[in-house]
């Protein structure tokens, strides 16, 4: 936005591609050199603040084993604060916080040709709407439909790989649901889904009491925020 006030549209195009093709020259370098497999969004799991700060607390609790129970119970002496206070044994704790480390550090499943072809596809097809819209122009559906096809495909030729572990099988539900943003790219949503889903917006203001306070905003906003989507397709 701010290459396009300075330089116009050539300049804010012209970041914009050399920005896709940064991004995709390094993923396919991940891809084929690193053998990284399916590329997960964000590529790094977020550091849970929180939860570090309770384990290193945890890590100077003493706990009690009741004689005739044997259940494991915390010391009341060394009792965290409430913010970093769990409900559940120290037990279970460790067995939770061990599951998720073993799932986050698991090694990437292996790609065959047909997998590597389509995590190829899905990684430069940003560089190829953008080739295509510069061809064919932003309210041709020629860049659109190539776009979906892309996608589609990509997510054909990945549904056949089994075995693959838990952020690699939510990245593809991830990429299935992202989808549905197809109907809010343009055109479909010049010509099909403005109309309809500022009528359905502006039903459940008039008719839906409080709802006005936040699908008014949105109404005013959807132009802006839907241009502003269709230039950062990738």
């Amino acid at each position: 936005m701010g290459t396009a006030r300075v330089w116009g549209e050539m300049g804010r195009w012209t970041i914009i591609v050399l920005i896709q093709l940064a991004k995709a020259i390094l993923r396919l370098l991940l891809l084929l050199w690193y053998k990284a497999g399916i590329q997960t969004s964000p590529p790094i799991v977020p550091l849970n603040r929180e939860q570090q700060q309770s384990l290193h607390s945890e890590g100077e609790l003493s706990t009690y084993v009741g004689r005739r129970s044997s259940r494991v119970v915390r010391s009341l002496q060394n009792t965290p604060s409430l913010q970093s206070r769990h409900w559940g044994s120290p037990q279970q704790r460790e067995e939770t916080q061990s599951r998720r480390a073993e799932e986050m550090n698991q090694p990437p499943t292996p790609l065959g040709l047909q997998e590597t072809i389509a995590e190829s596809i899905y990684l430069t097809r940003p560089l190829l709407h953008l080739l295509s819209l510069g061809v064919w122009g932003q309210r041709s559906w020629k860049p659109w439909l190539l776009s979906a096809v892309l996608d589609i495909s990509s997510l054909s030729l990945l549904s056949d790989l089994k075995d693959l572990n838990r952020r690699e099988r939510a990245e593809l539900r991830r990429r299935t649901i992202l989808l549905l943003y197809y109907l809010l790219r343009s055109p479909f949503y010049d010509r099909y889904s403005e109309a309809r889903i500022l009528f359905l917006l502006r039903l459940l203001a008039d008719y839906v009491p409080g709802l006005g306070f936040v699908t008014r905003p949105l109404m005013d906003y959807l132009p802006a925020w839907q241009k502003i989507y269709f230039y950062n397709w990738g």
